[in-house]
């Protein structure tokens, strides 16, 4: 029986002596990565970010932390704050991207690196400073607009503010520069006067015919 089993084991040895390995010697060579992979080095477009902390809502493990203060260059309406702190603590991030999906200005996306090991679970937290400081890889996952122009996070160039969103936001650049928001209204959403229906109204409501002598004078 012992014999039997040895000679098993060398056939599947044997069989697969001569295809090709599966593992590669890492870090020397690399698996290609997919676009939309959820990587750890988040990318954070400050120039997007109005501070609504929608990210810190939606993450279910409470993991991001923001602090936000007035902005003194932001408009009267208050629709965006300076940011104090932005930290992400990646140690017990699952990285199921519902931060990324939750943001409404496409200023938060997954990053494409996983080479983020540390020693020490106090240096496992990503500062605003990082962010900052990081290069702008950013992973195609909840971004369709990336995926239509086929960009490869790994391969591609860094990216602008201005090329990662799904529309222009020019007023970014007016309030970087400290100047006042004048956001036009929509011609639908402008007040308007009620239609009035002249069915309804009573004859002694109706205006009065100017007679000759009126218009004389």
């Amino acid at each position: 029986m012992y014999g039997i089993n040895m000679a098993k084991g060398l056939m599947v040895t044997l069989k697969n002596l001569t295809k090709k390995p599966f593992t590669v010697q890492y870090p020397e060579q690399r698996v290609k990565q997919h676009p939309r992979f959820r990587g750890e080095e988040f990318v954070w477009y400050e120039e997007r970010c109005t501070g609504c902390a929608s990210c810190a809502k939606y993450c279910p493990l409470g993991i991001i932390k923001i602090v936000t203060t007035p902005s003194e260059t932001a408009p009267a309406q208050g629709d965006k704050y300076k940011l104090e702190v932005f930290d992400i603590s990646i140690n017990r991030c699952m990285f199921c991207g519902l931060c990324v999906e939750a943001c409404p200005y496409d200023a938060l996306f997954m990053g494409s690196g996983f080479e983020q090991g540390q020693y020490s679970r106090k240096n496992m937290v990503i500062d605003i400073d990082h962010l900052r400081q990081a290069d702008k890889h950013p992973s195609t996952f909840f971004r369709p607009q990336l995926e239509d122009t086929s960009y490869d996070p790994r391969g591609g160039r860094p990216l602008h503010w201005q090329e990662v969103g799904r529309e222009s936001w020019q007023w970014h650049e007016k309030e970087k520069a400290g100047m006042r928001i004048n956001r036009p209204l929509p011609s639908d959403l402008a007040p308007q006067d009620p239609p009035v229906d002249s069915s309804f109204m009573d004859d002694s409501e109706a205006a009065p015919t100017p007679t000759a002598d009126e218009e004389t004078e």
